[in-house]
């Protein structure tokens, strides 16, 4: 039987990616944490707790396992609410500990890659409205660029904002997410200011690095009609423009379409350094005028 061995091209990056509340354990100021401690909006009245415990250090475990499996790379997200716990205070022991990280994964030979924002908001923003409120923009880019200037001497890969329309959607229609809103116009709303929010971070992040690449990781699902009935065409395909297309679209053209909403974002034009796509699924769409 014939046998080949197949390598990556040189440079190619091959490893994995990590959520801050996922992992860290123990994060009580996010909205994350709050939504947690409502009754039945977790399976089995379930806690994150400790998670994995990296806040203690079980990341060198886990990078470790990364570095045996042959990955060279790995993102991980920081945690607003930690290194932001209030809206006027800065915890420098928390950068101080995603620059321990950092340093592991560069000590494991392992290319590091931020993510900015993965899901997870300060308790003291979603008082505040939260991506609702157009203030986030500017509250974003200061919590990036003091994060960018603590932490880029070991890390030049930053990723934004992870899935900005899955959290729109699970938030703000699904009932998934916090705050468990179920407002299109609310909807569409956060994921403009998602894509603002995203321009301030890019324009910020390339004042402080140069040599920077950055990037929105954008969640892209395949619908598909469940029947040949017209009408289930007509959602099929508001759904891909709406959850596929209008954030990408907008990062090239800075002009947000979507549904009612039209807006036009300049600022947002060109401002992909790459592209991060999540794919998992395919998702049948059906229009069923008896329900």
């Amino acid at each position: 039987m014939p046998r080949a061995t197949f390598n990556f091209p040189s440079g190619f990056l091959w490893g994995s990616a990590t959520a801050a509340h996922q992992v860290e354990g123990n994060n009580t100021n996010n909205d994350w944490w709050a939504w947690e401690q409502q009754e039945g909006r977790i399976l089995n009245a379930d806690r994150s707790g400790k998670a994995c415990d990296w806040w203690a250090g079980r990341w060198r475990e886990d990078f470790d396992r990364a570095q045996d499996g042959w990955q060279n790379s790995h993102r991980f997200s920081v945690e607003w609410s930690r290194i932001q716990p209030e809206p006027d205070r800065w915890d420098e022991a928390a950068l101080d500990r995603y620059r321990e990280m950092l340093l592991g994964l560069r000590e494991r030979s392992m290319t590091p890659m931020i993510t900015l924002h993965h899901f997870s908001t300060p308790l003291w923003l979603s008082e505040m409205g939260g991506w609702e409120n157009d203030q986030v923009v500017q509250l974003f880019e200061a919590f990036t660029r003091r994060t960018v200037e603590a932490l880029k001497a070991h890390c030049r890969f930053w990723v934004t904002i992870n899935e900005p329309n899955v959290y729109a959607n699970g938030g703000y229609l699904g009932d998934g997410f916090p705050p468990g809103k179920n407002d299109t116009k609310a909807a569409l709303k956060v994921l403009a200011n998602m894509i603002k929010a995203h321009a301030a971070a890019y324009k910020a992040i390339h004042e402080i690095q140069a040599d920077a690449q950055v990037g929105v990781a954008h969640h892209w699902r395949g619908f598909q009609s469940a029947n040949k009935g017209p009408l289930t065409s007509v959602v099929t395909k508001l759904h891909h423009k709406v959850f596929n297309d209008s954030l990408p679209l907008a990062l090239i053209s800075g002009k947000f379409d979507a549904l009612q909403y039209k807006e036009d974002i300049p600022q947002a034009r060109n401002t992909q350094d790459f592209i991060g796509l999540n794919y998992y699924t395919r998702e049948l769409v059906k229009f069923d005028l008896g329900k």
